[in-house]
């Protein structure tokens, strides 16, 4: 879906922002990009929707080459979601939605209906919400807006800048369950910039660790906290001591079945007795898993769940 081909970055004065990158997104992929502060990672991020001219390499977008796009349609097939909601102060929340709907041209019908649906899944009612201002919105109700409205016109990539950094620990929270949902639901490829390693653990299908401009490591949450690459990597991710292993059970995990509940469970079937490293690697490669011992099904367990509980392990310190 993108592909960074040996892309850098450079400025006249000789700083070299991003240092020849190459690795590739897939499609449906949800990809966290983190590192210090001044590593690169919202350039990388900005020279997707070509914000940010690349210096050097390719940026390729399925297949083609995002120089050869027309700029608007670059743009108007990527959602953008900034840490400043920038929602336009005079329009009402259903016209700060539908903007780009309405740029394409779609239906009146059409453009009401997708609001309703999308303001739905974040929790605000339409008649309630959609004639308001954003001055009558809370923060963490104006970030959701500005989360939907990147999605108002189904484009098939979504990148978001740091979205949630300005907000309270509440709604961050809330928020991030909300894009877990959202991500589970709609499946779109997403390119998300953090400095939060918690929020990178629970939100990521793969994590992308910069430092200098390079990327140091990518992978897996579980393959950045069980195998990390070097010494910058293990403290970066876990912020523990070099001896210190994270340790969990199964059980502390464990969603039960309760009756004839069998449509909350998956069709990947593991035994209680797994060791917790392969239950893991199976959550890297799906969504969920259902449990079972001696014969019977005692529960089931999901990729957001574990990664929520890994950073809470983290922020405690282990």
């Amino acid at each position: 879906m993108i592909k960074f081909e040996n892309v850098s970055k450079r400025y006249p004065d000789g700083t070299v922002a991003v240092d020849s990158l190459s690795f590739e997104i897939q499609q449906g992929e949800f990809v966290v990009i983190i590192g210090p502060s001044g590593c690169g990672k919202t350039t990388t991020l900005k020279m997707i929707n070509r914000l940010i001219p690349l210096t050097d390499g390719t940026i390729f977008m399925d297949g083609k080459k995002i120089s050869e796009y027309d700029i608007h349609e670059l743009r108007w097939n990527i959602g953008y979601v900034l840490q400043q909601i920038a929602l336009f102060p005079h329009m009402t929340i259903e016209e700060n939605i539908a903007i780009v709907p309405e740029l394409k041209k779609w239906k009146r019908d059409k453009i009401k209906q997708r609001i309703s649906e999308l303001m739905d899944m974040v929790g605000l009612d339409y008649e309630t919400y959609a004639n308001r201002k954003p001055s009558e919105l809370s923060g963490g109700q104006q970030q959701r807006v500005g989360v939907i409205r990147a999605l108002a016109a189904d484009p098939g990539i979504i990148l978001m800048d740091e979205p949630f950094s300005a907000l309270d620990p509440i709604s961050r929270e809330k928020l991030q369950d909300e894009l877990l949902k959202l991500k589970k639901n709609l499946k779109k490829t997403t390119v998300f910039v953090t400095h939060d390693m918690k929020e990178a653990l629970k939100l990521a299908d793969r994590i992308c660790i910069m430092k200098d401009g390079k990327i140091v490591q990518i992978g897996t949450p579980h393959q950045l906290i069980s195998n990390p690459s070097n010494d910058f990597v293990k403290e970066f991710v876990r912020g523990k001591s070099e001896n210190e292993d994270i340790d969990f059970n199964l059980e502390d995990l464990l969603q039960p079945v309760i009756g004839n509940e069998v449509e909350k469970t998956s069709a990947v079937i593991v035994s209680s007795s797994t060791p917790m490293k392969e239950i893991l690697d199976l959550l890297s490669q799906h969504e969920q898993l259902t449990i079972e011992k001696d014969g019977n099904l005692i529960g089931y367990i999901d990729r957001g769940s574990v990664m929520k509980y890994l950073s809470t392990i983290l922020e405690k310190g282990g």
